[in-house]
């Protein structure tokens, strides 16, 4: 049974004329007639009586036109839902990304999407990106921001560079940070009071690994926050803290920004999506704003700094 013998059916059962009802749904009368007879041995039943050139519905055609009708209104209502997610009028987008990139590159990108698209809704999963990459694995997100390199045992992502950034010092405006010159080694971090973010962050990680690698431990006055904890710590002058630059930029002018001497900390942001599933229609189009948000993926300084994985 195809939809287009129904539309066919239905339109000999309201014009009960065969030729009138070819002429409406635009196709010649024998090609009518011969879907009309394909659908009655289908079904093992007539629809129609033709005496003396009157048309009837017989009770077979009379129980079958409100289903007709019901079935050609649900398809051109389903042809109808997918066209407007075609063209992103409805639908949704899931994308995970890290604290720290939902504070810093996120707010200004989803304003401009939300605006083009008031239709589409965003759901945003927060996580560390060994955890993003299990969301995509398992197919919970369409897309990710995730911090390079990936974990050894990802699967098949494929990722796009989106930016690379330094890693700075915040400290409450009222002191300066540690350090000379303008700038912090992380040596100098070596018995400052630092506020911590939660395990699993992964500037939580990167922090205490540079720390190590320069031979200390580092101290904390306050963890296990999330970033907009952690900023309000440090303005409460609880300590300072090791964030990304886009989030220091959006700070307030209630915290001093100290950069990093060379070879300084810094992370390479990648949009990664699952390589055997394309993402939906509109998750390439917000693919496609954050690609042209203008953070482009190149070095922000001439010597090599240390890459970071958080």
């Amino acid at each position: 049974m195809h939809l287009q013998q129904l539309a066919y059916f239905v339109a000999v059962a309201e014009a009960r004329h065969f030729t009138r009802a070819a002429e409406e749904v635009h196709v010649s009368q024998p090609s009518l007639s011969q879907q009309i007879k394909a659908l009655e041995n289908e079904l093992g039943a007539e629809l129609f009586s033709r005496a003396r050139g009157n048309i009837a519905l017989t009770d077979a055609g009379e129980a079958l036109l409100p289903l007709a009708r019901r079935i050609l209104a649900d398809a051109d209502t389903a042809r109808h839902e997918v066209q407007e997610l075609v063209q992103l009028r409805r639908g949704r987008v899931r994308l995970g990304a890290t604290p720290s990139v939902c504070t810093g590159l996120l707010p200004d990108v989803l304003r401009a999407f939300h605006g083009a698209h008031p239709g589409i809704q965003l759901l945003i999963e927060e996580g560390g990106s060994h955890d993003l990459v299990r969301q995509l694995a398992r197919g919970a997100l369409d897309l990710a921001l995730l911090v390079l390199p990936l974990p050894a045992a990802s699967p098949a992502l494929t990722t796009v560079e989106l930016l690379h950034e330094d890693l700075v010092v915040v400290s409450p405006a009222s002191r300066p940070a540690p350090g000379r010159e303008g700038s912090v080694h992380v040596a100098d971090l070596e018995n400052e009071p630092l506020v911590m973010f939660r395990h699993g962050y992964d500037l939580r990680e990167l922090t205490v690994a540079a720390c190590r690698a320069e031979g200390f431990e580092p101290s904390f006055t306050v963890e296990g926050g999330e970033m907009d904890a952690v900023l309000g710590f440090v303005r409460a002058g609880l300590g300072i803290a090791v964030v990304p630059r886009m989030v220091a930029v959006r700070a307030g002018q209630d915290l001093r920004t100290t950069p990093l001497a060379s070879p300084g900390l810094r992370r390479t942001i990648a949009l990664a999506h699952r390589s055997d599933v394309e993402p939906p229609r509109a998750a390439r189009e917000l693919q496609r704003m954050l690609l042209g948000s203008g953070h482009p993926a190149v070095p922000s300084a001439a010597d090599g700094p240390r890459p970071a994985d958080g």
